[in-house]
Order: structure tokens, then C-alpha cells, then sequence
């Protein structure tokens, strides 16, 4: 299905670019503008993002990290920061 109609961009082709990030660095944080980036994209009218986010969503591999959840909490426990 097409999701981004000014790039021709395809939730396939947002799915393979989360899991291509996530197999290259397992502990990356995956946004739209690096999805765009790996697809050698940029986001245009934004029209998109709604349903752009959602194909993300559903992607098995797009969570964060468990290394890098509560980090904030954490943080503050120890500490660190407001």
C-alpha cells in the first residue's frame, strides 16, 4: 500500500527500512526522519506522518531497546538530572 504519495513511498518499503536499521545497529532509536534518510527520502508535505507512523508501529522490529527503556526513571533514582 502506498503511504507517502509524493515519494511513491510503500509501507514495504517503510518495514524493510526499520529492519535494515534495526540488523545494522541493534540499539538505534527509529524515527520518520531517519526512515526517510534510509530510503534516501525527506518528508515533504507531511500529509502522510499519520499513516507514515502506524506502518512503523506495525513493524516487529521498531521498539525501543530494552537497554534503552526508562532511561529517564533511571536517571533520576541515581540521581542524575531533574
Amino acid at each position: 500500500m502506498i503511504i507517502c504519495h509524493c515519494h511513491g513511498i510503500t509501507d514495504q518499503d517503510i518495514r524493510a527500512a526499520v529492519d535494515w536499521m534495526r540488523a545494522a545497529d541493534p540499539g538505534t532509536i527509529v524515527t520518520p526522519g531517519k526512515v526517510y534518510r534510509a530510503l534516501g527520502k525527506r518528508a515533504d508535505c507531511g500529509g502522510c506522518m499519520p499513516l507514515f507512523l502506524d506502518s512503523m508501529r506495525s513493524c516487529d522490529t521498531f521498539g525501543v531497546p530494552m537497554q534503552l527503556r526508562n532511561l529517564r526513571g533511571t536517571a533520576r533514582k541515581e540521581g542524575v538530572g531533574p
